[in-house]
């Protein structure tokens, strides 16, 4: 076990996404996954039938004990809900010694896979106000990269140009992930201060997707917190993604789940 991860997300109660997706995959990786919880969702794989919020206070403190005792080696966040909560998640970053050198994977969770939000439209300017100026990479889907970059997103090359401008908000790098934009290869877009790189997949035709975005984003954090370049974590990441889709267990009726635990060898 190599890499601490600690992950300031919402809980999924069907398991799929969020601090439960985000477990799995830490692990899968062979790093150490703590948490911080920001809300509790009544969710499945058809939606989301409710959410309810931590107290910020109380997310700080989760953060702080975890980051004062265990530490960290990479600092990952998913679903932080309203401004209350990401002003307190920023001011922990910034104060806590623990994490002010600790690489940041900042996944925007904006909306569930069925589109139920999952911020509050006001939280968008304090996400880029606070957070993203401390993040060493942020990992938007495409809307949220419209709603992040003020764009409208419909080619390749609008998605070099919002990840190139969403790098000046703040970030050192961005991977905007392409899997909306439609044909049978996937394209995600890395861009950094140093340039552009495109990542090239075959789509694949399945149901089970839900969490790929927290489990993406977690694979990236561990590869980080294990000492990896952020193009190898990214490149090892969409690997692991790419075969959790494919050994999917195709549960549920709606967007099932991934298999997280496809490197897990059976006994």
């Amino acid at each position: 076990m190599r890499g601490r991860v600690l992950i300031v997300a919402g809980s999924d109660s069907g398991g799929g996404a969020g601090i439960q997706a985000d477990i799995k995959t830490v692990t899968a990786l062979a790093g150490y996954a703590a948490t911080a919880i920001t809300a509790l969702t009544a969710q499945d794989t058809t939606g989301v039938h409710g959410v309810m919020p931590v107290p910020p206070g109380f997310i700080a403190r989760q953060m702080r004990v975890v980051l004062r005792d265990i530490g960290a080696d990479a600092i990952k966040t998913g679903m932080l809900h309203d401004s209350a909560t990401i002003d307190a998640v920023s001011d922990v970053l910034e104060a806590e010694a623990g994490a002010r050198d600790v690489p940041l994977v900042v996944d925007p969770v904006m909306y569930a896979k069925g589109g139920h939000p999952l911020l509050q439209p006001e939280a968008v300017a304090t996400l880029k106000r606070r957070l993203l100026v401390l993040a060493r990479v942020l990992t938007p889907n495409l809307p949220e990269a419209e709603a992040l970059s003020g764009m409208r997103i419909r080619t390749l090359d609008d998605m070099r140009h919002a990840a190139r401008t969403m790098v000046t908000l703040g970030c050192q790098a961005v991977l905007l992930k392409g899997g909306h934009m439609e044909g049978d290869t996937v394209v995600d877009v890395l861009a950094t201060e140093s340039g552009i790189r495109n990542f090239e997949s075959q789509r694949i035709a399945s149901k089970s997707t839900h969490g790929t975005g927290c489990t993406l984003a977690s694979a990236i954090a561990t590869g980080l917190a294990q000492g990896l370049d952020l193009e190898i974590a990214v490149a090892r990441a969409r690997e692991y993604v790419r075969r959790a889709i494919e050994t999917a267990p195709g549960i549920g009726k709606g967007h099932g789940p991934l298999n997280h635990a496809h490197t897990v060898r059976q006994s």
